[in-house]
């Protein structure tokens, strides 16, 4: 069955830079489009990213644009985000997503982001 496994959250400074990781098995990953969402406490699943199967191109919300960057690895099934100039807002758990926008839409556990001084 399908498996997102994330990871890389943790604690960072407003500035600072986290890099998270997706581990992806049960389907063919090179042959979808992955993404990354996130939910603040009180607030609904917000799409983040989202990079096309080869990896050429890839779309980002407003929030993150020029932050943020997207990237997969086809040969070991991983996704990752890069997570630059960090802002208090950005905190959130992130999830790795499989169908975004799908009925077939599937997300792992997250991770958790917090963004503090």
């Amino acid at each position: 069955q399908v498996q997102l496994v994330e990871s890389g959250g943790g604690l960072a400074q407003p500035g600072g830079s986290l890099r998270l990781s997706c581990a992806a098995s049960g389907f063919t990953f090179s042959n979808y489009v992955m993404s990354w969402a996130r939910q603040a406490p009180g607030k609904g699943l917000e799409w983040v990213s989202s990079i096309y199967s080869t990896g050429r191109d890839t779309f980002y919300a407003d929030s993150v644009k020029g932050r943020f960057t997207i990237s997969r690895d086809n040969a070991k099934n991983t996704l990752f985000l890069q997570m630059n100039s960090l802002k208090p807002e950005d905190a959130a758990r992130y999830f790795c997503v499989k169908d975004w926008g799908a009925s077939s839409a599937t997300t792992g556990q997250g991770t958790q982001v917090t963004v503090s001084s």
